[in-house]
């Protein structure tokens, strides 16, 4: 390789790199991958060495690793990412540690609020069915959350929405997961499939 050509490429390795989160996720998309393993088999600090082997071969694959929450008991790991496609996703992490997700959704994000201290995180994950959950749907439903969530203790921090498969993916702070039941069921009426404390990370 010539001395420009090995600049230029690296010039495209740097631009990349620096790229803010907004800009990759609308250059490529975004993904949710999920692993599912043995329950207890895993602890936070075995997804967090992990995720640094994604961090380190990501690049290679146009993937950048974004975020991540574990719930331990379970053994599941969620990942959230910003890539080409899901083969990218599949091909990296097989790379970097050989866990293949069981799931990769294709998301929609809304707006982030910033975590508050102290308080337990939470992922509910409502399955509507493939046609039945929209952005724009799902969008009106969250303003109704942020309605009511003092009411209930509830804090939503974001959700995602895979369209195509009809799932939607919450994600909240509160003390129990009662209070989140309860401000879904009065805001909007719909009810999570499944409600998980997890253990964040990036």
């Amino acid at each position: 390789m010539s001395k420009s050509l090995s600049f230029i490429s690296g010039g495209i390795f740097l631009c990349w790199a620096f790229l803010s989160e907004a800009q990759l996720i609308q250059k490529n998309g975004l993904y949710i991958d999920v692993h599912i393993v043995q329950p207890g088999s895993i602890t936070v600090t075995d997804v967090a060495s992990a995720h640094a082997k994604d961090l380190a071969i990501g690049e290679k694959y146009g993937v950048r690793f974004l975020r991540y929450w574990v719930n331990e008991k379970a053994g599941t790991v969620y990942c959230l990412s910003s890539a080409p496609d899901s083969a990218s996703i599949a091909e990296s992490h097989n790379e970097a540690h050989g866990m293949i997700p069981q799931q990769v959704y294709a998301v929609t994000q809304g707006v982030e609020a910033t975590p508050l201290a102290g308080l337990p995180f939470f992922l509910d994950i409502h399955t509507l069915g493939e046609g039945n959950a929209t952005v724009a749907g799902v969008a009106n439903a969250h303003r109704k959350d942020l309605a009511i969530q003092k009411k209930y203790g509830v804090y939503f921090i974001n959700y995602w929405v895979c369209e195509e498969k009809g799932i939607v993916f919450c994600l909240s702070q509160t003390k129990s997961k009662n209070n989140l039941i309860n401000t879904h069921k009065n805001a909007h009426g719909l009810i999570p499939a499944v409600i998980i404390p997890v253990t964040p990370g990036r």
